[in-house]
């Protein structure tokens, strides 16, 4: 492949994939895919997992297809992490976590999206029932990463 794609028109990729969607709390959803982004760039990462950041949910959430992710101009190892952070519907979360840890760069891209699922912030506009069940899933899924 010659030429890869910008992190600019990943995000605006992601951006256009992901318009209309919301968050649990009914905010837009391009929001925690920023907050991914720039996450993963406070956290020192590459900029190839700056484009996993942006992308992280895009196959999982069916708005980008996995034929555009096989064949998108993006470096190899972007599409790994996004496959890695891809989580099949009927997954269990130990398997889930065991290939994010396999997969270079996967796991800062993982924890800039936890950061930013727990924000208390975005967990203070949920019910009290789906902030907890989050809350927990959250936790158990930092401790399976190693990261609590």
């Amino acid at each position: 492949m010659s030429q890869v794609l910008t992190l600019a028109e990943v995000e605006s990729i992601a951006r256009h994939a992901h318009s209309g969607q919301t968050d649990k709390s009914g905010r837009p959803y391009t929001e925690h895919l920023a907050a991914v982004a720039d996450g993963v760039a406070a956290r020192g990462g590459s900029d190839e997992q700056i484009a996993a950041g942006w992308l992280h949910d895009a196959v999982e959430d069916h708005v980008l297809s996995l034929e555009w992710l096989q064949t998108a101009p993006l470096a190899q190892s972007v599409k790994d992490m996004v496959l890695a952070l891809t989580r099949g519907g009927d997954e269990d979360l130990e398997s889930y976590t065991r290939r994010i840890l396999a997969t270079p760069g996967a796991l800062l891209v993982k924890e800039a999206d936890l950061a930013s699922n727990s924000d208390p912030a975005r967990l203070a506009a949920l019910d009290e029932e789906t902030r907890g069940r989050l809350t927990a899933k959250y936790a158990r899924t930092r401790t399976l990463l190693g990261l609590s």
